[in-house]
């Protein structure tokens, strides 16, 4: 899975914070929503733009994050 398409990082969205590519929704609210026990379906259902991958590419964003040092890539608009 490539998470680099998934998911990006704009100053111009949410304050550069990674989201989910064509959405304003943060890899911390998914990350967040799955954390109090929200099921991926349940989240899906709220989300109808989401898909399973782009979730699972955050979850794979968010571990990478974690495992070291990140600098967020800038994507600029065409």
């Amino acid at each position: 899975m490539d998470t680099k398409k998934l998911i990006v990082s704009d100053p111009a969205i949410m304050m550069g914070k990674p989201v989910i590519a064509g959405t304003r929704i943060t890899v911390e609210l998914l990350v967040e929503k799955l954390a109090a026990g929200e099921s991926v379906e349940q989240i899906l259902d709220e989300h109808p733009r989401l898909t399973q991958e782009a979730i699972q590419a955050a979850l794979s964003f968010a571990a990478e994050a974690l495992r070291a040092d990140v600098i967020y890539p800038i994507v600029k608009s065409a």
